[in-house]
């Protein structure tokens, strides 16, 4: 089954996780101190903007899930869904900055984080996480640090392996993933910001605008 078949006929905007709205527009922020989240106006036309700061030496600033009127939104398995960001780094060596994390800790998954993107060496790279947290990179694109990158993001969300997902970058199809699991034993939730940068003597900044998420790759 491909994700283009699951995906459901009539097209949806879901959320419009646009800055403007604040962080509100998240389910929760998780940045531990000193990092933080803020927003921004750059002048260039894109109106507000996230910034997700990870000070030099520490580990997380991200934002967990999606709140779709003034509640979390609540994601099921056996559907798809469909992402659209744009999204601008300090450096090349930024780490995650994306995850479709598992709910639960320890035991309760099998996989974490069954799909994972991070920003390496001015590269763009994405993995699946199979079940028994096993990484297999699955493509990678050329990524400018400074510069505005354009991502969409499709997971046909099933918890056997008949899952799917697909990365556009910049309009280009970097991954098609088919025949993988998606959906963890607890199901999962997006993640965008900072985590886990391997570069511990300088600030990480992901700056991040126009989220978006709906039902096919057209709403986003």
């Amino acid at each position: 089954m491909t994700l283009v078949v699951a995906t459901p006929a009539h097209a949806s905007l879901i959320w419009n996780g646009d800055a403007s709205g604040g962080t509100g527009v998240f389910a929760g922020v998780l940045c531990d101190s000193p990092n933080y989240v803020y927003t921004t106006d750059w002048g260039d036309g894109r109106g507000d903007i996230f910034g997700f700061v990870n000070k030099a030496g520490g580990t997380r600033c991200e934002a967990h899930s999606v709140r779709v009127g003034g509640s979390e939104y609540a994601f099921t398995g056996g559907r798809a869904y469909w992402w659209g960001w744009e999204s601008m780094t300090s450096t090349g060596n930024t780490a995650t900055v994306f995850q479709w994390k598992s709910n639960g800790t320890g035991e309760q998954h099998q996989q974490n984080y069954p799909v994972i993107m991070m920003v390496l060496e001015n590269q763009l790279r994405v993995w699946y996480v199979a079940p028994g947290e096993q990484w297999i990179g699955v493509g990678s694109g050329a990524w400018t640090p400074g510069a505005w990158h354009k991502i969409k993001l499709g997971i046909n969300a099933q918890s056997s392996t008949s899952g799917s997902f697909q990365v556009y970058l910049d309009g280009t199809l970097i991954v098609d993933a088919k025949n993988v699991r998606t959906w963890d034993d607890l199901g999962n939730k997006p993640r965008w910001g900072v985590y886990d940068s391997n570069v511990a003597g300088t600030d990480q900044v992901n700056w991040i605008n126009d989220l978006k998420m709906g039902t096919t790759s057209g709403d986003v």
